[in-house]
């Protein structure tokens, strides 16, 4: 049996035309070298969209792709992810099974006496491998399913087992990471033969006594600019067991298990990727811009940086001048006149010297304190309110400001209840 495991593709993340290309390039040609390797089934673990409800062109994209699969017997078994998630339980993975593309194997009941969550295994029909899983939820929402689960039932179940999982657990955790709230892998059921992991994305296999091999794939294609410097490009995992592990009748002990299959990486490039990280340290805008292209110049006369997706990280506090003060623009036309694919910049870590005398006098790095003091700092110019009440307006105002649209609210309706908030606030300061 041969399988393959993907997750975290998060199509319709990238606001750039140029890199949404490379998302949807990339899923497509990881379906295309499945299919080249005769895999028996596929798995997405979670976070195929990056929303619940994606624009109709992606869904479009992928529907088209999923045909190929359809056409030649391949099934796609997944589980939503926190992306694909809707509190509405509105997902285009519903309708996408509805089409017979795909199977969410995500399915179970509650027990109406034990109060447990008894999760049903779906059996592939060809190699009579067995597969469940858990939804992902926002943040930890999701641990509760794991608390609540009917370990036991899964466990003695006899054959191949996969359990698929879209959560952080805490003995998968990359030291990047470590932060991160998780949940211990012994919430997950003993005894499956492989689990397919997805929403953290760091490549990471770990072996646990008790447990089959625990994955997680890492992204299929770098989701922000933080993930394409670090890594940049994804892949997937080819997964090959020996026949004697479909139709076992017993429970076999995770050592058995380890040394009959075996767990290929396979990376997928569309681009190559160069990215400069350089400081800001006493220098001028002017000067930094030309620092960044005399780089790329004489970078591109060794190996040419024609196709290639620039990364230029900026850190450090200029002699003088301010970050908006740097010609991106200039820089931008330059390089693509070298021909790079796309160019990509993170400016945010300049500090400039006023920014910097601000920090020192307000003693604070806290965003929060920094806005009050802001505010603060220009009370008094309306004498409409005292400063007090003025102050505690424009961070009401803040607050209120500080929204975004509701699950399937017209854009009209969101605009609407920010002018209505508005209004109240408003109001109630002037009695």
């Amino acid at each position: 049996m041969k399988y393959a495991h993907l997750a975290d593709l998060h199509l319709g993340s990238w606001r750039d035309e140029e890199m949404r290309k490379l998302s949807t390039a990339t899923f497509e040609k990881a379906i295309n070298s499945c299919i080249n390797q005769k895999v028996d089934f596929i798995l997405f673990a979670g976070d195929i969209f990056n929303n619940a409800l994606p624009a109709i062109d992606i869904v479009n994209f992928l529907a088209f792709t999923l045909q190929k699969l359809k056409k030649l017997d391949i099934p796609l078994y997944v589980i939503p992810g926190s992306h694909d998630f809707s509190p509405t339980n509105r997902s285009m993975i519903d309708v996408l099974e509805s089409a017979g593309l795909l199977t969410n194997v995500c399915k179970g009941s509650i027990n109406k006496e034990t109060k447990l969550l008894e999760l049903n295994y779906t059996t592939d029909p060809k190699t009579k491998a067995k597969i469940t899983g858990i939804l992902g939820r926002r943040g930890m929402l999701g641990s509760t399913y794991y608390e609540n689960l009917n370990r036991e039932k899964l466990e003695s179940e006899p054959g191949y087992k996969i359990f698929m999982f879209h959560t952080t657990l805490t003995e998968l955790k990359p030291k990047h990471l470590e932060m991160l709230d998780s949940c211990p892998a012994s919430f997950l059921p003993k005894n499956q033969d492989y689990y397919a992991g997805g929403h953290i994305h760091h490549r990471t296999i770990v072996e646990i006594p008790g447990f089959g091999p625990m994955t997680y794939t890492g992204a299929l294609f770098p989701n922000n600019f933080s993930e394409l410097k670090k890594y940049s490009n994804g892949g997937f995992y080819i997964i090959e067991t020996s026949n004697q592990d479909l139709n076992k009748t017993e429970i076999t002990s995770s050592e058995q298990k380890k040394s009959t299959q075996i767990i290929t990486y396979h990376p997928i490039k569309i681009k190559d990727h160069i990215h400069l990280e350089i400081s800001a340290k006493s220098k001028t805008p002017e000067t930094l811009q030309e620092e960044i292209i005399d780089y790329f110049q004489t970078k591109n006369k060794q190996t040419p940086i024609i196709d290639k997706i620039i990364t230029i990280s900026v850190n450090g506090k200029l002699e003088k001048g301010k970050a908006s003060d740097i010609k991106w623009g200039d820089i931008f036309k330059t390089l693509g006149t070298l021909g790079a694919y796309h160019v990509l910049k993170n400016d945010l870590k300049i500090q400039t010297q006023e920014y910097q005398e601000f920090l020192q006098a307000g003693d604070t790095t806290d965003s929060k304190l920094i806005e009050e003091s802001l505010i603060k700092e220009h009370l008094g110019q309306f004498k409409t309110f005292n400063k007090q009440t003025e102050l505690d307006l424009i961070k009401n105002l803040l607050s209120s400001l500080n929204t975004s649209k509701k699950e399937a609210e017209k854009t009209s309706d969101f605009q609407k209840r920010i002018k209505q908030d508005i209004n109240v606030l408003l109001a109630n300061n002037n009695h």
